[in-house]
């Protein structure tokens, strides 16, 4: 069989791994689906494919602004976004498999790794600081409002903290090309040592010293194109945005559709803390800890214990079917095409 193949066989066997791990949370949503408006749930349909573009849009209008990327159609955008989700869905890495597989899908359209990597980094710097300013303004609005618990907005404004600091530490690495050497060779040698002792004995090294050197080379040259024009962060800022809200609103409409108004301040607050949790909790698509997190936190801005673990399930079942669905049959349509061009529009 060919690499090809493999990663096929690989990937069925994860989804079915993710479907059995959720398989109580199936059941579940089908049950509550004879409560559900379902003309107020189709419209989710539309939020999701906002949510898609404006992913997809935090890495493309970077690349586009600096000239790495020639226009790629909405609907492409939206496809890679979901092929992304997919692999961070199916390989339980903390993002680290979505990365490489995104350097791998925009080799196609010839932006170089470097540049690739630095795009991505725009793309979770950006997020991160649209989430946190929404984070900021909601747990505002939850303190005022008074109905939820303290340890919540404490547990909240942690996140925020801990998002700028992480941000902060990214840009202390990045602006000084003696300590991006330095962290090149502590990365080369750590993962070259790793591979030794798992491979008993093996000789030859992984990774290189001067590739790994030039390509960090490579990023802090674009950090430096990204400080002295700051204006290349506005557009991924402003779609995460987007994105951040269209994802609260699938929440929004999907306890909407079980005919309950939920404060949309206290659904970010849950999402937020539990997309960070995501990076922690490595389990494929985050199974059971993304949504026992949720429905904690909106049980005790004061909704009732039940509503939250329905809303929550059926819009998590919904968006992991998606994901899986729409997402394997794009993810294979790339495989099958890789190779073929240099460049393409799928």
């Amino acid at each position: 069989m060919s690499f090809r193949s493999w990663l096929s066989v690989i990937t069925l066997v994860l989804i079915a791994g993710i479907l059995y791990l959720t398989r109580d949370e199936l059941i579940q949503a089908w049950k509550l689906l004879s409560e559900v408006n379902l003309y107020i749930l189709a419209t989710i349909i539309p939020v999701a494919a906002i949510s898609y573009l404006a992913a997809g849009e935090m890495i493309f209008s970077y690349l586009r602004e600096k000239n790495h990327i020639k226009h790629v159609k909405p609907w492409t955008l939206a496809r890679i976004s979901l092929e992304l989700n997919f692999v961070n869905h199916i390989l339980p890495s903390g993002g680290v498999s979505g990365i490489s597989y995104m350097n791998w899908r925009l080799s196609k359209y010839g932006v170089p790794l470097g540049k690739a990597t630095v795009a991505q980094l725009v793309r979770y710097v950006a997020g991160f600081a649209a989430l946190a300013s929404l984070l900021f303004i909601s747990v505002i609005v939850v303190t005022i409002d008074g109905n939820i618990n303290r340890w919540i907005i404490l547990m909240s404004s942690a996140i925020v903290t801990v998002m700028i600091v992480a941000t902060m530490g990214l840009i202390y690495l990045m602006s000084s090309p003696a300590r991006l050497r330095r962290f090149s060779g502590f990365v080369t040698h750590a993962v070259n040592r790793v591979v030794r002792k798992v491979s008993m004995g093996r000789k030859d090294e992984l990774l290189d010293k001067l590739i790994v050197n030039a390509y960090f080379q490579d990023m802090h040259d674009d950090y430096l194109l990204l400080k002295h024009d700051s204006r290349g962060l506005i557009r991924p800022y402003l779609w995460g945005l987007l994105f951040t809200i269209a994802e609260i609103t699938v929440f929004f409409v999907t306890f909407l559709s079980l005919g309950f108004v939920v404060n949309p301040a206290a659904i970010l607050i849950a999402y937020g803390v539990a997309s960070f949790a995501g990076f922690i909790v490595v389990t494929p698509g985050g199974a059971g800890a993304y949504e026992a997190i949720m429905v904690l936190i909106l049980s005790a801005s004061g909704l009732p214990s039940d509503t939250a673990i329905a809303g929550v399930v059926l819009a998590r079942v919904i968006i992991l079917l998606t994901t899986i669905g729409l997402g394997y049959i794009f993810y294979q349509r790339a495989l099958i095409k890789y190779g073929k061009r240099r460049t393409s529009d799928i």
